[in-house]
């Protein structure tokens, strides 16, 4: 069996976004040279996401605004702020969109369904963050 990790860093300018890494994920998988396993991507922290959905912009504004109204930015909200903090919400949106998916790698590439992306979720950003690819397989 193989195995191949990697860390892909992310620093996001808005305090929300999203970004498709697929293409950052089918590069590791490449030099993996792995042709059947599987593939962890997994966000190393806790006010980011990482998730599959359709790379569709309107989608991604409605995720947005569906977010905010679940989990708003309102530092008096949450008790998590009175440590000092100001990303109880983060936390909250990070819960509900997740934390990392597998794929599935067949034949040497990601075994998508129609339209399916992996995207990177920030929810506190304006920082650098990193992303976990650990592919296995043989």
């Amino acid at each position: 069996m193989k195995s191949c990790t990697r860390y892909l860093t992310f620093n996001v300018e808005a305090r929300m976004d999203f970004v498709n890494i697929t293409p950052d994920v089918e590069q590791v998988v490449q030099e993996s040279r792995v042709r059947e396993g599987l593939v962890l991507v997994n966000a190393m922290h806790i006010t980011a996401s990482v998730f599959i959905n359709d790379d569709e912009s309107g989608l991604h504004e409605d995720y947005k605004e569906w977010l905010e109204q679940l989990a708003p930015h309102d530092p008096s909200r949450y008790q998590h702020n009175r440590t000092g903090e100001d990303n109880g919400d983060a936390h909250h949106k990070r819960q509900i969109m997740g934390r990392e998916v597998v794929v599935a790698i067949t034949e040497g590439q990601l075994d998508f369904g129609p339209w399916e992306r992996i995207f990177y979720g920030e929810f506190d950003g304006r920082r650098p963050k990193r992303v976990l690819v650990k592919v296995i397989g043989e």
